[in-house]
């Protein structure tokens, strides 16, 4: 098992990887549509994709949280 102080960089990991292989599924059928060699395409375009799409998690989650908790009221017990 992974520590849990990795907490947030196991959980960047499992967004970008989802994330990146839905969305370059959905932009590589929106492009090309269903051709003969689309999962070839698909997985070429996931891999660059997650590239990019790990660190970018890693940096705009910080913000993220913030906005969030900005526009989320919290319940106070």
């Amino acid at each position: 098992m992974i520590p849990a102080k990795y907490t947030g960089y196991v959980f960047a990991f499992f967004m970008a990887l989802f994330m990146s292989c839905i969305m370059s599924l959905v932009i590589s059928l929106f492009n090309v549509g269903f051709i003969d060699n689309i999962v070839a395409i698909w997985l070429r375009a996931w891999f660059f994709s997650f590239l990019v799409a790990f660190p970018a998690v890693l940096v705009v989650s910080p913000l993220v949280k913030v906005l969030v908790s900005l526009l989320v009221k919290q319940d106070h017990y």
